[in-house]
């Protein structure tokens, strides 16, 4: 009988919360949805975001640290795409930003996404993100210990969507409250400059270091 261990499952949860709360473009991408769409749409990019977590610890518990260590330049070629990602996600909110009418944000009309696209966008966000990559390559994979049970399996994967789905999802609802959303909609163009500009640095110091 399988039993789970529980001090592996503890220092799983000590080390992720850690990496979950440190901002990163996961969390620049959920604060800009919420703040720019619907609620709906928000929660929406925050499951892509959460599934995405979920494989990437998959692959930490199965060993995918070793992966990248004996194959340096897998490492590198995501590390490249996720930073190429981030540099166009930025750049195209500069863009927009640039395109929208200041009368038009402070009549408060925000953006509308269908639920599929922005879960799409969490999911991308996400799986080329190398913060995530590293994070669950390196740190994640040291706190799990090698050929855990399946019930131990489970726990992990329990401890980050609970950790996740969590503080994603306050981000978002706090994010989308109305007085929130207001405030973001009558100084749409500059938040989104911002916004993108973070993430175009992001993706340059991932794409550098």
């Amino acid at each position: 009988m399988h039993l789970i261990n529980w001090s592996a499952v503890l220092a799983v949860f000590s080390v992720y919360i850690t990496g979950v709360i440190i901002p990163g473009p996961n969390f620049v991408a959920v604060l800009h949805k919420a703040a720019s769409s619907t609620r709906a749409a928000a929660l929406a990019l925050v499951a892509g975001i959460v599934l995405v977590n979920l494989f990437w610890a998959s692959c930490a518990i199965l060993g995918v640290g070793i992966v990248f260590a004996a194959f340096p330049w897998v490492a590198l070629i995501v590390k490249v795409i996720g930073a190429a990602y981030l540099l166009w996600f930025g750049s195209r909110l500069i863009s927009r930003a640039s395109h929208k009418q200041l009368g038009a944000a402070a009549a408060g009309m925000a953006q509308t996404d269908d639920l599929k696209s922005s879960f799409i966008q969490g999911f991308l966000t996400n799986i080329v993100n190398p913060k995530s990559m590293a994070f669950f390559a390196a740190v994640f994979a040291s706190a799990a210990p090698a050929h855990v049970s399946w019930p131990t399996f489970a726990a992990m994967l329990g401890v980050v969507l609970v950790v996740a789905g969590s503080w994603y999802s306050f981000l978002a609802l706090v994010m989308s409250h109305g007085g929130v959303a207001a405030r973001y909609r009558k100084s749409a163009v500059l938040v989104d400059r911002c916004c993108g500009s973070l993430i175009v640095f992001l993706g340059i110091r991932q794409l550098i270091r």
